[in-house]
């Protein structure tokens, strides 16, 4: 059993929801992920998300594409991300680490160098957005050789031949895509989530955790009813950004969403 699934089922036996913020490696300075990624460890959250920033994110809205223009501009790359994480685990940082980042960079890095190397620094799992599960039994192999699971994603648009494709293939979780769209801040839930949760779960018993447009402790609290896990990346982003301090901004907004989850 993997550490992402260890710490799901820790949680669905407490009756808590994951709380899995997202961070852009790289911002707003280089080396800002080895303090906001304990501020925000320390501030409650469960597993984390570490983007990798990429020069065309083509699921990601204008705040989480801004955020990896300023990280490849301070000069990020794929093999920083590698030994920043491998850092927060020598700072002592326990929290399964997802990192999320598109196909190029990893192709271009070596799949099986990547996964030797992610798995070797202290990370857990990968969301890999523009690689179809048609096509992943590479990265999949790869993967199971260096014990990390390769985390799939479903939309509202997903059909029950995709649906059950993907959880036949996914490990750690299955992100649920709560809008048709990219990611960014919403005023409010998307209506057809629970629709989605009820179809995906009616094939499979994996957790699953909600991502795209949830910005509020309330919204937090309204995919805590529905699902086992809420991703939040762009306001966490938004909030940094508009930080003097980022680490004392982080944690605030980490602690707010946590009571918001607790609360459902």
């Amino acid at each position: 059993m993997s550490q992402i699934e260890k710490t799901f089922q820790h949680l669905q036996t407490a009756g808590r929801t994951a709380l899995i913020p997202y961070l852009t490696m790289g911002y707003p300075e280089r080396d800002s992920a080895l303090t906001l990624v304990p501020a925000i460890a320390e501030a409650g959250a469960d597993l984390i998300e570490l983007g990798i920033p990429f020069s065309d994110p083509l699921a990601d809205g204008p705040t989480i594409q801004a955020s990896s223009q300023r990280a490849l501009e301070n000069g990020m790359t794929l093999s920083l991300c590698l030994e920043q994480a491998a850092s927060l685990r020598d700072q002592g940082v326990a929290v399964p680490f997802v990192f999320m980042g598109y196909y190029n960079p990893i192709y271009q890095f070596g799949i099986e160098r990547f996964a030797a190397q992610a798995a070797a620094s202290g990370v857990d799992g990968v969301i890999i957005p523009d690689l179809p599960p048609e096509e992943a039994q590479v990265v999949l192999d790869a993967f199971e050789r260096h014990g990390l699971d390769l985390i799939l994603l479903l939309a509202p648009t997903s059909n029950a031949t995709r649906i059950r494709m993907v959880a036949e293939l996914a490990h750690g979780f299955i992100y649920l895509v709560s809008l048709v769209g990219t990611t960014g801040a919403r005023g409010k839930v998307a209506g057809g989530l629970p629709d989605l949760v009820d179809r995906v779960r009616a094939e499979t018993d994996m957790p699953l955790a909600v991502g795209f447009g949830i910005s509020t402790p309330d919204q937090a609290a309204r995919v805590a009813d529905l699902a086992d896990g809420v991703i939040v990346g762009s306001a966490l982003i938004e909030a940094i950004g508009a930080a003097e301090f980022p680490e004392d901004a982080a944690r605030e907004f980490i602690a707010a969403l946590r009571g918001g989850v607790d609360a459902s």
